[in-house]
């Protein structure tokens, strides 16, 4: 009987023991994935600036003042356009 008892008591603390360390794991894996939702939403708001910041280069109004400044480019005035009509479809 008191073999039996010794070995239930190693079995009860190998359980032990298990439960222990796969808490410790869960703990562990719980805490990397809080990590990488703050790293994900980290990166969302930081990917919104970056759309923010493109749509604002690629402004037109821009876009024609970085022409105007850096290349020295101009509107040509209306006797230099030609405005070209557009093909219907179908006939």
């Amino acid at each position: 009987m008191t073999r039996l008892n010794l070995l239930l008591l190693f079995v009860l603390i190998a359980c032990a023991l298990g439960v222990v360390t796969s808490q410790h794991k869960a703990r562990r894996a719980y805490i990397e994935l809080q990590k990488a939702q703050n790293e994900a939403a980290r990166l969302e708001v930081e990917w919104g600036q970056l759309q923010l910041e493109q749509s604002t280069w690629a402004m037109h109004s821009r876009i024609e003042t970085e022409a105007a400044n850096r290349l020295n480019m101009r509107v040509p005035d209306g006797n230099h356009t030609q405005v070209v009509p557009l093909k219907q479809a179908g006939g």
